[in-house]
């Protein structure tokens, strides 16, 4: 499926619920050990996207690829190349957080463990808690230790989902930091996120999903472009990605009467 360049390649994905069309033929690819952020709304598909890439969900119609695998005919082997990271940290908050990692490493029936948890604990500053039960984390700490879990065995696709979803601030800034390192030691990290200023932040590459389907894909630059960029006398002002998503999606208008009710 995938070429020796990209890590995920997706061709006219759809799928439904009943009367419900979610994805309408999303089309993507994602380069090997990029950062590839999945904007959109509430509701906008992205979660299935995920879904349908882990192999949680079968798709309708359309094709997706995964390192190499074919997610509908080689489930098996696409699974042994993801981990996968859901809305809301899976830790066990009875465990510390050594031993959350010690068990996924034993599940995974990997030699040594104990080193492996000391490892993700150093590379995720979390050795000084590693003690403490999960419970006592801070939110984001809860997130580093949910990550830090999702990479034993070390897959070369980690999905993402929505992973700052609740966070406050400082936390989020720790969540972005793990992301930039992973994709800075060669993990290929697909994230869907419904925050402009995170995908502007991490992303190397973004894509609007919009009603189930991609209707702008790449660079931050690239899509700046697709507005002119707006000139007072003296001061050339770029777009935010916050300018573009509302004009893409048509609900520039919409964002701006609201504004103008709210002042006046």
């Amino acid at each position: 499926m995938s070429t020796p360049a990209t890590a995920i390649e997706v061709r006219g994905l759809e799928k439904s619920y009943r009367e419900v069309h979610v994805l309408r033929g999303v089309d993507f690819a994602v380069a090997r050990g990029s950062i590839f952020a999945l904007l959109g709304s509430n509701g906008a598909g992205k979660t299935t996207v995920v879904k349908i890439l882990s192999t949680l969900l079968s798709a309708d119609a359309g094709s997706a690829g995964v390192n190499g695998f074919d997610v509908a005919a080689q489930a098996a082997e696409v699974r042994e190349s993801i981990s996968l990271t859901g809305q809301f940290a899976a830790v066990d908050e009875v465990l510390s957080g050594r031993e959350n990692l010690v068990l996924v490493a034993k599940l995974r029936h990997l030699k040594d463990p104990g080193t492996i948890a000391d490892d993700l604990l150093q590379r995720f500053a979390l050795t000084e808690a590693g003690s403490r039960k999960a419970a006592t984390y801070s939110g984001g700490m809860r997130r580093r230790l949910d990550i830090a879990m999702s990479l034993i065995g070390r897959p070369p696709v980690i999905f993402l989902d929505e992973p700052t979803t609740g966070l406050d601030p400082e936390a989020r800034l720790e969540v972005w930091r793990a992301v930039r390192e992973l994709a800075g030691q060669g993990t290929t990290v697909l994230l869907t996120t419904q925050y402009l200023d995170e995908a502007e932040h991490l992303a190397d590459r973004i894509a609007v999903l919009h009603e189930g389907r991609i209707i702008a894909d790449g660079t931050l630059a690239d899509l700046r472009q697709l507005l002119p960029p707006a000139r007072i006398e003296y001061v050339e002002k770029q777009p935010t990605l916050e300018d573009v998503f509302l004009a893409i999606t048509g609900t520039a208008g919409t964002a701006a009467d609201q504004r103008t009710r709210k002042d006046s």
